[in-house]
């Protein structure tokens, strides 16, 4: 009977870290989508249910396998320390998602079954080192790749690419046949529709990495004790994340899509697209991978190759140069073109049939007068920005010291 009680407190604890975990990455994979009014709230979490569960079904299982029992052995996971290390994951969380704030749900994970590893004198210190040196190396890789980028292609991209949106509806249903269908609503072009179906199915990517990554962090401290199967773990954990992206991912929405950042949609794309692909290639690795480090650091590196168009690198090596960039490079994208990417309404005389994407006039690295770069507003917002990155590194923090003192002077383990 106690066993049966124990077993249901850690399945409750498992779905409210999985709920946690949906609350605090749905914001990262669709609040460009959502803040562009591409997708509605409501929309962006049945989107984050279905793809996280298809990603932790499909990848998912590699990160169980980590921390389930290769951090720290799977003998140590009794049903008390599993209920032990699910509650600081998910307090931890609770706290990033009370403030709207989408942490690192893997570092915290980790953090909390590190903690009990110290504690016990049984961390394995080369996975650790492993999951350690993937998270400072993934960073700069989505730095420099999307640096590559931002200095060689996005403005051909912008050029290219750029998608007015149109008033009204994007679909309507056409009844004036005998079957009704779906039609493009008024003044809706081709190119819109194709490009905001690019917006959300890079959110669906990114929720599917989330998963693949993520799902471990609700139920593997469970199936390392095998008081569930590793199927079962990953349903259990998919299901919950998605419930969390329906109910409280509403407020990490609010915060990625509204408040912290003037990223231009296209920027947002770009910088999903670079997250998804490595988060998801970690995932395949087992690498519980820091979800929100690496789409920061690729912001960063967008921004800072896109200002850094105006010197060639012979230029800078001759004269030599102080490294500034203006952070405002991405944020005025918009004013440079005069075109906005999708979502944001365009005046009507200039949407056109939709038939723009010149790159003849784009200039060349080096070309590029700092005066087209003007500094139309700082990529993040102070005040925001400042509480997100105090509270990615306060989360983890709280869930590794609360595990290692609970299992270092309780005799749970």
């Amino acid at each position: 009977m106690v066993d049966v009680i124990l077993l249901s407190v850690g399945l409750v604890m498992a779905v409210f870290v999985g709920i946690n975990i949906g609350g605090s990455n749905t914001g990262a994979a669709f609040g460009p989508a959502v803040g562009s009014d591409v997708l509605s709230k409501l929309a962006a979490g049945g989107l984050m249910a279905l793809f996280a569960l298809l990603g932790g079904w499909v990848l998912g299982p590699n990160v169980v396998e980590t921390l389930g029992g290769d951090v720290v052995p799977a003998e140590l996971f009794s049903i008390g320390v599993s209920i032990a290390i699910l509650f600081f994951i998910g307090f931890a969380l609770l706290i990033s998602n009370w403030f709207g704030v989408p942490a690192s749900t893997s570092m915290t994970a980790v953090g909390a079954i590190a903690g009990l590893g110290l504690a016990t004198g049984r961390l394995d210190w080369a996975v650790m080192g492993r999951i350690v040196v993937w998270w400072l190396v993934a960073p700069i890789i989505a730095f420099w790749i999307s640096g590559v980028i931002g200095r060689y292609f996005y403005p051909m991209l912008v050029a290219k690419f750029e998608i007015a949106r149109t008033q009204g509806p994007l679909f309507q249903l056409n009844r004036s046949g005998t079957v009704p269908r779906v039609a493009f609503g008024p003044g809706t072009t081709r190119r819109e529709v194709i490009g905001t179906g690019v917006v959300v199915a890079i959110g669906c990517a990114m929720a599917f990495s989330a998963g693949a990554s993520n799902v471990a962090n609700a139920v593997a401290p469970l199936v390392g004790y095998e008081a569930i199967g590793m199927e079962q773990g990953v349903v259990l954990g998919g299901l919950a994340i998605g419930l969390g992206g329906l109910t409280v991912g509403r407020r990490t929405l609010d915060t990625v899509g509204n408040d912290l950042t003037e990223l231009p949609l296209l920027a947002a794309v770009v910088v999903e697209l670079v997250t998804a692909v490595l988060v998801s290639f970690l995932s395949w690795l087992g690498i519980p991978a820091s979800f929100v480090v690496v789409a920061t650091m690729s912001i960063l590196g967008l921004g800072w190759g896109r200002a850094t168009r105006t010197v060639t690198a012979s230029d800078a090596v001759r004269r030599g140069t102080d490294g500034s960039v203006s952070v405002g490079a991405l944020a005025a994208e918009g004013e440079e073109t005069g075109v906005p990417t999708v979502g944001h309404p365009h005046p009507a005389d200039e949407v056109g049939d939709g038939r723009n994407g010149h790159t003849e006039n784009v200039p060349a690295i080096g070309e590029e007068d700092p005066e087209d770069l003007p500094n139309a507003g700082d990529l993040f917002e102070p005040g925001t920005t400042a509480r997100v990155i105090v509270l990615q590194n306060f989360v983890p923090g709280i869930a590794t010291v609360g595990a290692y003192l609970v299992f270092r002077f309780i005799p749970l383990a």
